[in-house]
């Protein structure tokens, strides 16, 4: 065969290939006799190349020496390899790429010459890769060709082929290769002018704006309350990603020195256990590419994954391998804080640098998010001790007497306090708050209330208590002031101080209401405390209540105050009932003008003659 005459083949074979594909498309439930006219034409492709090799053979001998002669020859052998119709791949005994023609390109999408030095069996459907490698040592051992059907998976792209294996040796190279062609079956291929998606403008925008949108809504995510009240930062995060960036999600957070795995988000069909297990229990430690990402700091994107023990081993061989991994991208999380890796299968688009650069911006929020939420909950348990130091666990038994409170925290870390201790021959309660809002506004109320807790001890009278109090707070030096009441009960009398708070009420078993003085000046405004105080008789059936500053001034949705003639209304209709359920009454009714809104705390205090 001429050289011209095997051009003219070549031509001929293409127009039959193209006829194929339209044959194929026409005909979809006939694939039958199209696979069979498609294996004749493999096999004619076949005898193509052993004419051409003869006719290079024939060549050689006719340059009898000439210089030029292999030169020719081998520009020959390249022209039939690129003018090729089909897929075809050249290995070296390992399975690494070493040659593919301009057709394996076109089908699998893939820029020229990206997948030269790369595994090809990291191509070959996890099912049948074994098998791939069995074929492949097979034809270099014994020089015999095999063929066997199998999925190729690439950019995003998945074929069913008939691969056939021919050993082969090629002029410059010390070892015997493998010729791999690759017949597709099951797929229409893209014209050959065809412009891939993914070079278009408008593609290029619209992945430009996910990853924008992507940016946009995790910062929404973690900076939810919830997400820093509870540890669902990186559960959240995982899933986000997990729904349209990668098949596999997995965080690892750094605990003691060692990192350790947090969270692991599974394609949406695969099993809660079994292989999902698996990767759970697998050690982070163990694995190469977190290894690298927490000791550089910055992440690593694997667009082919050729190593497929990077992540770590399982128990049925390497993770990435089980996982059916075709791309892979890490990131740190935070300052080396953990390391969110991502790995996408097989049939699906590789991840790419801009990938990597918008998830490192995704690693440095999580990051964040996780040390704010840390922060979150040390300053939450904080305000929580705090507000345990202004509140009572439970009240004491005081002889004669029932008592009954509530303390309703409000939308922030309060002030209001309340107490009830002992005192020399008797009991003593205690109610009040600072003026303000957050954690030094709790710390100035838990030393207040510590401060009469503690005097009471020595003095027999509240009103001297209270006065050292204001003496103290205004040595602190605070800024700040309170109102706070004190009672000393002795049998049936009750002497009440105040300073500057509410009028205490008094509820007689009629159900008529009167109020205390109540009144003076609140703490820590003057060196000289002024305050006002009066002596109460409870008698049986008798109910004193105190109650908040929260309580009074909770509004309704037209602006209007509760107020105190609201809460005599409440507690007249409870007369000679207990003071539990007089407190949870007030409650109620207060939670029905201001329609659940709780802006400041809530403290009632009620002592009932028995």
């Amino acid at each position: 065969m001429t050289v011209p005459d095997l051009e003219h083949a070549l031509d001929a074979l293409t127009a039959r290939v193209s006829s194929l594909r339209e044959a194929r498309t026409a005909y979809p439930s006939e694939l039958a006799p199209t696979l069979d006219a498609a294996l004749a034409e493999l096999d004619t492709a076949a005898e193509l190349l052993a004419e051409a090799r003869v006719e290079l053979d024939k060549s050689a001998r006719r340059q009898n020496g000439r210089k030029d002669g292999p030169q020719r020859e081998l520009k020959l052998l390249r022209q039939v390899f690129r003018a090729f119709p089909v897929p075809v791949i050249v290995l070296d005994g390992g399975g690494v790429v070493r040659r593919i023609n301009p057709e394996t390109s076109r089908v699998l999408g893939s820029p020229d010459g990206y997948l030269v030095g790369r595994s090809f069996p990291l191509l070959v459907d996890v099912s049948r890769r074994a098998a791939f490698r069995s074929h492949l040592t097979s034809v270099l051992q014994t020089g015999q060709p095999a063929a066997f059907e199998t999925r190729l998976a690439h950019q995003g792209r998945t074929h069913t082929v008939q691969l056939a294996l021919t050993r082969l040796t090629m002029p410059g190279e010390p070892q015997q290769m493998v010729a791999a062609v690759a017949l597709p079956t099951d797929v229409q291929l893209p014209g050959p002018r065809a412009e891939r998606p993914e070079q278009s403008d408008g593609a290029l925008l619209m992945a430009a704006a996910r990853r924008q949108d992507l940016l946009a809504r995790m910062g929404a995510l973690l900076l939810d309350e919830e997400a820093l009240r509870q540890p669902v930062a990186l559960s959240r995060a995982a899933r986000l990603l997990a729904a349209g960036w990668a098949d596999w999600v997995i965080a690892d957070m750094v605990r003691d020195g060692l990192p350790r795995r947090q969270v692991v988000v599974a394609p949406k069909d695969h099993p809660l256990g079994g292989l999902v297990r698996q990767v759970e229990k697998a050690s982070p430690a163990m694995s190469q590419v977190v290894a690298q990402v927490l000791d550089r700091g910055t992440g690593t994107v694997h667009e082919m994954v050729d190593d497929e023990t990077l992540l770590g081993f399982c128990a049925d061989g390497p993770l990435l391998t089980v996982m059916g991994a075709g791309s892979l991208l890490c990131v740190p999380i935070g300052s080396s804080d953990g390391a969110l890796t991502l790995v996408r299968e097989h049939d699906r688009p590789p991840f790419t640098l801009a990938d990597l650069a918008v998830m490192q911006e995704v690693g440095l929020q999580l990051g964040l998010a996780v040390r704010a939420q840390s922060s979150f909950q040390s300053r939450s348990q904080a305000a929580d001790a705090l507000s345990a130091s202004v509140a009572p666990r439970r009240l004491p038994d005081v002889p004669g007497y029932e008592a009954s409170a509530i303390y309703h925290p409000g939308a922030s870390v309060g002030a209001e306090f309340y107490d009830v201790f002992p005192v020399s021959g008797g009991w003593g309660f205690a109610l009040g708050g600072a003026a303000g809002k957050g954690e030094e506004a709790a710390s100035v109320s838990a030393m207040v209330r510590g401060g009469l807790r503690v005097l009471s001890t020595w003095e027999s009278d509240p009103d001297v208590v209270v006065g050292k109090v204001n003496e103290a707070l205004v040595k602190q030096g605070t800024g700040m002031f309170v109102m706070a009441a004190a009672g000393f009960v002795k049998g049936r009398t009750i002497r009440l101080s105040s300073a500057g708070h509410h009028p205490a009420a008094l509820v007689q078993p009629d159900g008529s209401v009167r109020f205390a003085a109540g009144g003076g000046v609140p703490l820590g405004i003057s060196p000289v405390a002024e305050t006002s105080v009066e002596e109460l008789s409870i008698g049986v059936g008798e109910t004193l209540v105190l109650y908040s500053e929260g309580l009074i001034s909770s509004r309704n949705d037209r602006g209007e105050p509760y107020g105190e003639e609201r809460l005599a209304d409440v507690l007249g209709r409870c007369a000679g009932q207990a003071p539990a359920t007089v407190v949870k009454a007030v409650e109620a009714d207060r939670h029905a003008f201001s329609a659940g809104q709780v802006w400041d705390e809530i403290v009632i205090l009620a002592l009932r003659g028995v």
